[in-house]
């Protein structure tokens, strides 16, 4: 696995999320597909092998705490939990510790106590010599019961025996404890089964009577240990300096170390993170949650699981002690399909490693918790997190969530009635959206490069066919800003790109080299300025992301240097960029994300561009295979088929061309019956070219199946998206897409 840093991975979508983990190989093939597609949830015929009384399935979600680095091992650390901030707050702390040399962990073992309870003894010293004069006898008998585990390197492994004096109504009692090595199970029923097995020997020896034979959920020879040393030059910020923080946190420790009241408060946020893992890794969480709180009280007063102190040298140092008994094989982690998953990605290989992880997991919620409130405060580091949730279920629709949530905040009234509000004052306006699969187009007055869909006329408009395409409401946006520091700082933090050019290096994403030719034409390349691009275009997807990215940036320094560029001027520096981007570029792309009008497109110095008038919207669904679509690759692959076949793909090309025609026809007509034949015979020319693929196919399919009058790929194919003409059943198409496991928006195009 590679590193658990991910930056701005809460900036994704889910489906960006998990492409990004498959990628880099955290999740693999089946596990995606699973969780893509949702077939990793538990079904309610499953859940009622597991429990009695089954009458549904309740969920939670499942996040991914990052940043994680213990004993010099990176893991990503999967968790459930329904309350906003947890995981958010882990990963801040687990990236502040990273930084500071990561976790430091150890175990003392997976040992859990059986406890054999026996009664009516007469002399209770002499019935405890007995036994542990046959300590070897009972160890043996317990072990002869479960040879598997034996032969695994694990079994009982001791004895113990305490006296309860006058502890009931009949006296004294005699406690026996046998302590079993568990190995990689959580181990329950197979201590049971020992106890069960041991007491009429127990009885035997003693004289007396067995009563309870159980295990004790208090595994205090199961301790996992972690602690931390961070600099206080890592603790500064928010307008506090490190020392102010380090010393606020101790102090914070010490109310909970004086103060059982306090104590329960930060405990229980101590296990707001240890209990999610547990709860994903199919184990007990309560065993593991009742285990802290005794141990917690073992010295007859309830107080801290944690201890956080100052360092000779100044820094900032933590600790963490607790009992975790937890397993890594047995039936809960077969049985429910998603923790079979949490396990693959956590990627642990015995249980006492898990439970060092826990340990780590604990101790950087609990520092996340007292550096809130030793600085800004509980309440405010939430507000953030507890607004999207306000937001999502007061219903904004994706276009003005962001919107909702900062009013929401500037409001300090985070409430769903108050988010309602908020978007029905954004839905005066403009038209509010009918549902969250619609986009409008966004109004905010910041350097633009549009979005485009190609309707018809893709691939063979390299080779001088027409080709027709039209704006839609996702662009990229850019802005342009001083900078402290010398050099070029470009940030895109939606794909987690942060990179300070250095002048003279070479780079090899088409990204820095667009930028360095940009830079370079306009003469830039020495000013010290922050380019910030906000993108709402996905990435290769064949949307027009890079034309517009480019346009976006070329605006928004022709806004910042008063360059006064003329619309012909960017669509041409943009083409530049392009032709680093896609090697072969047709023009269309940078022409679409300039201009944003409804466009007939040729190839040609100056190309040929005609503004098409619709009579009235024509709606379509867009559908996202989420499989990158990586044009440059698709552009070469046909024009290798071509040189190796001129006379066939130019054919090909020139039928393309006649389609495109008579769509630009259809369409002023508004002929949509016969705009969507038209898209239907580009798609099976299109596939003729070999750039299509199989969710390009599957996506087509649903949406002619469902009702679209036409349905083809657009762009460049091999993945991307997928166009649908649906002016009729556009809600019916793209939900048909989304239950598939793709996205889906709705759009009109004018």
């Amino acid at each position: 696995m590679g590193s658990s840093r991910i930056a701005n991975f809460y900036k994704l979508n889910i489906q960006e999320r998990l492409k990004l983990l498959h990628e880099r190989h955290i999740l693999n093939e089946a596990d995606y597909l699973k969780l893509k597609n949702g077939n990793h949830l538990l079904r309610s015929e499953e859940s009622d092998r597991m429990i009695e009384n089954v009458i549904g399935v309740f969920g939670l979600p499942m996040g991914l705490g990052l940043n994680f680095l213990v004993n010099g091992k990176d893991y990503i650390v999967p968790m459930v939990v329904e309350e906003p901030s947890i995981v958010a707050a882990v990963s801040s702390a687990a990236k502040v510790v990273r930084n500071a040399g990561g976790f430091e962990s150890e175990y003392t073992g997976p040992i859990l106590i059986g406890q054999v309870q026996v009664v009516n003894i007469n002399n209770p010293s002499a019935a405890k010599q007995a036994i542990l004069q046959n300590k070897e006898e009972i160890i043996n008998l317990a072990n002869s019961l479960h040879p598997k585990m034996v032969a695994r390197g694990g079994g009982a492994i001791d004895l113990e025996v305490r006296i309860l004096s006058r502890a009931s109504h009949r006296g004294d009692m005699v406690i026996v404890h046998l302590l079993v090595d568990t190995r990689d199970a959580m181990g329950a029923n197979l201590v049971n089964s020992m106890c069960e097995g041991i007491a009429s020997l127990i009885e035997k020896i003693t004289g007396g009577e067995v009563f309870l034979r159980i295990l004790s959920n208090l595994a205090d020879r199961s301790l996992a240990r972690a602690r931390c040393r961070i600099p206080v030059k890592l603790l500064e910020g928010k307008g506090y300096t490190g020392e102010e923080v380090r010393d606020g946190i101790v102090l914070a420790y010490e109310f909970a170390a004086a103060d059982p009241y306090r104590a329960t408060t930060h405990n229980k946020g101590i296990m707001n993170g240890i209990d999610p893992v547990v709860i994903a890794t199919g184990n007990d969480w309560r065993a593991v949650e009742a285990a802290a709180h005794a141990y917690a009280a073992r010295g007859g007063r309830y107080t801290s699981l944690t201890r956080w102190e100052k360092a000779e040298n100044g820094d900032l140092l933590g600790f963490i002690e607790l009992p975790i008994r937890i397993g890594i094989v047995g039936g809960p982690v077969e049985s429910n399909p998603t923790v079979g998953i949490a396990h693959h990605i956590l990627n642990v290989q015995s249980a006492g490693e898990l439970a060092q992880v826990l340990a780590a997991v604990g101790l950087a919620q609990n520092f996340s918790a007292l550096r809130a409130l030793a600085t800004e405060g509980i309440q405010r580091g939430h507000m953030s997190l507890h607004a999207r949730s306000v937001a999502m279920a007061a219903g904004a629709s994706p276009e003005i969530f962001e919107t909702v949530v900062e009013k929401l905040i500037e409001s300090n009234e985070i409430k769903i009635w108050k988010a309602k509000e908020i978007i029905d004052e954004l839905a005066t306006k403009e038209e509010a959206p009918k549902a969250n699969l619609y986009l409008s187009a966004k109004q905010e007055k910041i350097p633009t490069g549009h979005g485009k869909v190609i309707l018809l006329g893709e691939h063979a408009v390299v080779y001088g066919s027409h080709a027709i395409a039209a704006p839609i409401p996702l662009a990229m946006q850019a802005v342009v800003s001083d900078s402290e520091s010398e050099g070029i700082h470009l940030l895109i933090s939606r794909w987690g790109v942060e990179e300070r050019l250095q002048k003279g290096k070479e780079y090899k994403h088409s990204i820095f080299k667009s930028l360095h030719l940009i830079l370079h034409e306009l003469s830039l390349e020495k000013e010290n300025i922050k380019i910030e691009v906000f993108p709402h275009v996905p990435r290769a997807m064949g949307l027009g992301g890079s034309a517009s990215l480019a346009v976006a940036i070329i605006r928004a320094l022709s806004e910042r240097f008063n360059l006064n560029l003329t619309d012909e001027q960017i669509s041409k520096l943009a083409f530049k960029s392009e032709q680093i981007v896609h090697g072969t570029a047709s023009g269309i792309d940078n022409t679409l994300a300039t201009y944003g009008k409804f466009l007939l497109y040729r190839k040609g110095d100056p190309p040929i561009i005609e503004e098409i008038k619709v009579p009235k919207p024509i709606r379509i669904v867009i559908g996202l295979t989420w499989t990158e679509s990586l044009t440059a690759k698709m552009v070469s692959r046909v024009r290798e088929a071509w040189q190796s076949n001129k006379r066939l793909y130019n054919h090909i090309f020139n039928e393309i061309d006649k389609l495109v025609l008579q769509a630009v026809k259809a369409i002023e007509r508004y002929d949509l019956p016969q705009l969507g034949q038209l898209m239907n015979i580009n798609q099976g020319l299109l596939n003729a070219l070999q750039v299509s693929g199989r969710e390009i196919e599957e996506l087509v399919e649903i949406a002619r199946n469902h009702g679209a009058l036409g349905a083809k790929l657009t762009g460049g194919g091999g993945g991307g998206a997928v166009i649908a003409l649906c002016p009729d059943n556009a809600e019916e198409v793209a939900t048909a897409i989304i239950n598939a496991g793709y996205r889906a928006y709705i759009t009109d195009l004018k």
